[in-house]
């Protein structure tokens, strides 16, 4: 397991561009945290690592988009599990999920028999009074954000993210 500081939203996507080095077809990677802590941010840098067709966007209304990629590696599937109900719905997504590269954000409890290894990352921010005295911070703030990343299943056993 690795925890670590972002510092800026360049540095989310630059640390996702880094975490693309280390992923393979068939890796999952599920994504946690508050809204505006930067998971499509850090997707986005993942998608340039990978080098995929077209800027990675939330797929909140799709659901799932898929990112061909232009050099010859695994395609990128993008989903935002926030509207669904539940796995069957997710299942009903029809993801490659062995051929690709899969993301979803907003998945804690829903990925249950998906895949025997994945990556769970958890993204924290800050939160407190916003600048006009409301009750949150900004969504689009650029404050550090807390990262951490656990790894589970035989994938990641003895890796640095090993739970």
């Amino acid at each position: 397991m690795i925890t670590r500081t972002v510092d800026t939203a360049d540095d989310m996507h630059e640390f996702g561009a880094a975490m693309a080095a280390r992923l393979r077809a068939g890796d999952l990677l599920v994504l946690d945290g508050p809204l505006g802590a930067g998971k499509t941010t850090f997707t986005r840098g993942l998608g340039e690592g990978l080098g995929i067709r077209g800027t990675v966007t939330s797929p909140t209304f799709v659901l799932a988009r898929t990112h061909p990629s232009v050099v010859g590696g695994p395609a990128l599937v993008h989903v935002d599990a926030y509207r669904l109900g539940d796995a069957r719905e997710l299942d009903d997504l029809d993801i490659d999920y062995a051929n690709s590269v899969v993301v979803v954000e907003w998945g804690a409890g829903m990925l249950d028999g998906v895949s025997e290894s994945w990556l769970e990352m958890t993204l924290q921010r800050p939160t407190g009074a916003a600048p006009d005295g409301g009750d949150s911070a900004e969504l689009d703030g650029d404050e550090p954000r807390v990262v951490t990343v656990r790894g589970f299943g035989p994938r990641w056993a003895g890796s640095e993210f090993s739970a």
